[in-house]
């Protein structure tokens, strides 16, 4: 089958936007009366959403520690409150992110965005970043009653493009990435630059390790390419 949309994660897959989540962590912390982590630490704690990042770094990444729901909400406030000021300041879009889209969107390809983080967000982080006029169709954190790793937000973004999952195929940096997609019945692209909760993703079952979205928009092409050949077999 041809593959007719691109599905495609946002933090660590197009965009670098650990230095704006970096910040509002560590301010978040500062309100709370902790010392600041080191942005590699906290680059660690990204991928679940943002009440995960948020618990995460309230403990520095213990996850055997408890936070009481009143502490929790008063550090998540603090957050949001810290991450409306500065989310799109210093992300960056990753190396061959344009040309892949560009790339894609002349082949046909439609394209959404799947992600975990709220809506409020990613449509700002897009927008600073000039992507937004990219994508047919936005999945946020908060559109679905789920988020990745569950297949709920990848199954909403095929209705939304009209195109089944079989003939898409998605582009991630995580394990979260890898398990909705496959559970959502999609060949599956990672990128090895992204965050995967400070993991390696080699040993990922994957379809294959894309270095760049320009990269993933050869892979398609050449994937397309394939399956438009006729069956010889049949022929003879």
């Amino acid at each position: 089958m041809s593959i007719r949309a691109t599905l495609i994660d946002l933090d660590g897959t197009l965009v670098d936007s650990i230095p704006d989540l970096a910040q509002a962590a560590n301010a978040m912390r500062i309100k709370l009366g902790l010392p600041q982590l080191h942005q590699e630490l906290i680059a660690q704690f990204v991928g679940k959403g943002i009440d995960n990042l948020v618990r995460r770094a309230m403990t520095g990444g213990d996850d055997t520690a408890t936070i009481s729901d009143d502490a929790f909400t008063v550090a998540r406030e603090h957050f949001i409150d810290a991450y409306h000021q500065v989310n799109g300041d210093k992300a960056t879009v990753f190396e061959g992110v344009i040309d892949g889209l560009k790339a894609m969107k002349a082949a046909g390809i439609r394209l959404a965005v799947v992600t975990n983080k709220p809506t409020v967000f990613t449509e700002q982080l897009l927008i600073q970043t000039g992507l937004r006029s990219f994508f047919d169709a936005v999945v946020s954190g908060d559109t679905c009653p789920t988020r990745k790793p569950d297949a709920g937000p990848v199954l909403h973004a095929c209705s939304l493009l009209q195109v089944a999952p079989a003939d898409c195929v998605f582009i991630g940096d995580s394990i979260n990435d890898a398990q909705a997609a496959q559970a959502a019945g999609m060949p599956v692209l990672i990128v090895p630059y992204g965050y995967n909760e400070g993991n390696s993703v080699q040993n990922l079952k994957v379809n294959d390790i894309v270095e760049t979205i320009a990269e993933a928009a050869q892979w398609i092409e050449r994937h397309n390419a394939s399956a438009s050949q006729p069956d010889l077999d049949l022929l003879t």
